[in-house]
């Protein structure tokens, strides 16, 4: 059999998926009669997996592994930040800044002496995400965060260049941190969406791994 035809039967039996152009192998099924002679060659399509996850499931997902990363004993936040080709560009958690032991600062929500709370002390998840960040800057890009952005992240946010936030929760909702951070997305033209994700669930079960 020469090149040629080598060729042409191997594009005979593949082609190209609508997504991404990945190549589709068929394979040839022997269907036998009810002596169990060959009656020929059926084709068989292996087609893609239907239970992928969808993109905005995979970059929230991604911002709550980082989460996961926090020793905050109260609050874990992970924030994603995705360029326009869909490339994840920064991750964060909230944590205490470089340098500064998180044993030796506290991490009470409440105290008589606020120096005595995290509050003053925290670096949040956008931020340290904004941070983080791997390219030159962040123009045009999406920030997916399980949190809604406090009015401090709002202003990172805004400056970095990111155009739209998407985020799960927005339990502090009238805080005034966050009307304060709304007022400041708006003035901005900050696109906002709160996202609700298609899998509930997503598993990550190491043991599935073959070694």
């Amino acid at each position: 059999m020469t090149n040629e035809t080598e060729n042409r039967q191997q594009s005979d039996e593949e082609t190209l998926s609508s997504e991404g152009g990945a190549p589709v192998r068929e394979e040839k099924v022997h269907q036998l009669d009810e002596a169990g002679s060959s009656t020929g060659a059926a084709t068989h399509v292996v087609g893609k997996r239907k239970d992928y996850l969808e993109w905005y499931d995979f970059f929230m997902s991604a911002a709550y592994c980082a989460s996961l990363r926090s020793k905050d004993p109260s609050t874990q936040v992970g924030a994603c930040i995705v360029n326009r080709k869909n490339r994840i560009v920064a991750l964060g958690y909230n944590g205490m800044p470089n340098g500064c032991s998180d044993d030796s600062l506290p991490w009470n929500r409440t105290a008589d002496d606020q120096l005595n709370t995290k509050y003053p002390y925290v670096c949040h998840a956008e931020m340290n995400a904004i941070l983080n960040k791997t390219t030159f800057d962040l123009a045009d890009c999406t920030c997916f965060v399980l949190l809604f952005p406090c009015n401090e992240c709002a202003k990172l946010i805004i400056q970095a260049g990111i155009t739209k936030v998407v985020y799960i929760s927005d339990k502090y909702h009238d805080k005034f941190e966050f009307r304060a951070s709304r007022k400041l997305f708006q003035m901005a033209g900050v696109e906002l969406v709160q996202y609700t994700p298609k899998q509930k669930k997503i598993v990550i079960d190491f043991d599935k791994i073959p070694l």
